[in-house]
């Protein structure tokens, strides 16, 4: 990044800044509220993160949807790491991603010997992990047909294998899906692996039929549709195929669920909206995540009516998240938002790519160290129950978003202020204001924030929202912020 681009998005200093606008946000009581998942906010571990596949930490670019770089399998001991994991929890968990479709469960084939492979060990340690922090396993089961003449005759042989392991061991996973994106075939394996929408169904209805036998506690969500930035779906009618296979399967689905990243990285091959700092803090960059979920929404209500929504992945940007920016502060921006604007629309899970690995990790897998956007997540995962209410904010650029506490008879406000100047905020319909957190940071492309001017650290192994300062009861926001107002209802 240039000079004169730090210092364009530098934070302006008091003295320079100019006197508050004002800013007016209403909650509306009359209009209905809903509810949300109580692990609404999750994450993923990539397979190729947890098994020692190609990964995107250290590629410059991409080879069918994957990095160039092959990883080494993930310990899920380490005790940092389970220290930053338990403090995010309950929520669900995914073990996912492109290599999905090409891993094998406990055995190799012998023509194979470097396949990726997901040994008993792992498969074991994954669900202790899952047990320690609370956390309900969402399993991405392989697809791997790639060509037209296998579509529609998928086999279930070795996902019954890995089912009546678990069913063995009292392993649960909570939500079965089959496939990795399966609308994107085209562009990971070529255009002769992508699937029909009508044989798509087929596969699927055997797959849920086998989750329904073996595990029936299991939930089944599909098809976990790759949608880009301004061109949703992609190349019609090849694979704009969600609606023609909701309205295909025969065995109704429990989730209906989609992938969604507003940028893209400088690895990726595609850039409909590429990841730069401006973009990241363009409000108009997040409107398409409502344009594409309406649209669905209208899919799962003719289609699957009684199936809830979920993002089941989503991160700042694809192939492994932009460096320098996905890691910083102006990222959390974009999450904040995102976090919000699907509640509000009813979005039940919204799953986040990743927990760790790669540039748009919550965690840094090298360091151990949280990025911004985790401690943006602790917060909203403390502060930010499962009822949504209404507000309304009069200033486009000061956006609001509200939910119920955790505690009964309390509610708290999200003010995301992405302008270079303060907000004096005029709240109406709201109770007694009680606490304030307010997450800044040096500059936007920083690598730590504060909470309250201070750095979050664990102390004894714990952070409690009791460690931050009190902010004064002002009714003001900085600039370039994200704040979380508590009130009595």
């Amino acid at each position: 990044m240039t000079n004169s681009a730090r210092i364009r998005f530098r934070f302006y200093k008091p003295r320079l800044a100019r006197q508050p606008r004002h800013v007016t946000v209403n909650l509306n009581k009359t209009q209905a509220s809903h509810t949300i998942d109580k692990k609404y906010l999750s994450f993923s571990i990539d397979i190729s993160v947890l098994a020692g596949g190609f990964w995107w930490d250290g590629s410059q670019g991409t080879h069918k949807g994957l990095g160039t770089q092959k990883t080494a399998p993930l310990d899920l001991q380490q005790s940092k790491l389970n220290k930053l994991v338990h403090a995010l929890g309950p929520a669900y968990l995914r073990v996912g991603g492109s290599e999905a479709d090409k891993l094998h469960y406990f055995s190799a084939p012998t023509e194979q010997p470097d396949a990726l492979l997901l040994s008993h060990t792992m498969w074991d340690e994954l669900h202790h992990f899952c047990q320690r922090h609370e956390l309900s396993l969402m399993f991405t089961f392989k697809y791997g047909l790639f060509r037209k003449s296998l579509h529609g005759r998928w086999q279930a042989d070795e996902v019954e294998k890995l089912l009546n392991y678990s069913n063995q061991h009292q392993q649960h996973i909570a939500i079965c899906e089959l496939g990795n994106e399966l609308n994107a075939y085209w562009a990971f394996h070529g255009l002769n692996a992508q699937p029909s929408a009508r044989k798509l169904a087929q596969d699927y209805d055997t797959f849920t039929r086998t989750v329904r036998q073996l595990s029936p506690d299991s939930k089944v969500a599909g098809p976990g549709s790759a949608f880009w930035p301004r061109i949703g779906e992609t190349i019609k009618p090849i694979s704009n195929v969600t609606s023609r296979f909701l309205a295909s399967i025969e065995e109704p689905l429990d989730i209906v669920d989609w992938h969604y990243y507003p940028f893209q990285s400088s690895r990726s091959p595609v850039k409909t909206r590429p990841a730069t700092l401006n973009n990241l803090l363009s409000s108009r960059s997040f409107l398409d995540y409502e344009k594409y979920l309406s649209q669905l929404t209208r899919y799962r209500d003719r289609f699957q009516p009684q199936a809830r929504i979920w993002t089941g992945e989503t991160g700042s940007a694809q192939c492994g998240g932009e460096s320098n920016l996905s890691d910083r502060f102006a990222s959390s921006f974009w999450w904040a938002d995102q976090l919000g604007r699907g509640a509000k629309l009813g979005q039940q899970v919204m799953v986040r790519q990743s927990l760790i690995g790669g540039d748009y990790a919550l965690i840094n897998k090298d360091t151990l160290k949280p990025n911004p956007d985790y401690w943006l997540s602790w917060l909203w995962n403390k502060l930010m129950g499962d009822t949504v209410y209404h507000v309304s904010s009069s200033d486009p650029n000061v956006i609001t978003y509200c939910h119920s506490a955790k505690k009964i008879g309390k509610c708290t406000l999200l003010i995301i202020n992405m302008t270079p100047y303060p907000k004096r905020v005029q709240c109406h319909g709201f109770g007694g204001k009680k606490r304030r957190f307010e997450v800044t940071a040096d500059e936007l492309i920083a690598e730590k924030i504060r909470i309250n001017g201070m750095r979050p650290k664990f102390k004894g192994g714990k952070v409690k929202l009791k460690d931050f300062p009190t902010l004064s009861k002002v009714n003001l926001v900085s600039p370039y912020s994200i704040n979380f107002w508590c009130f009595t209802v």
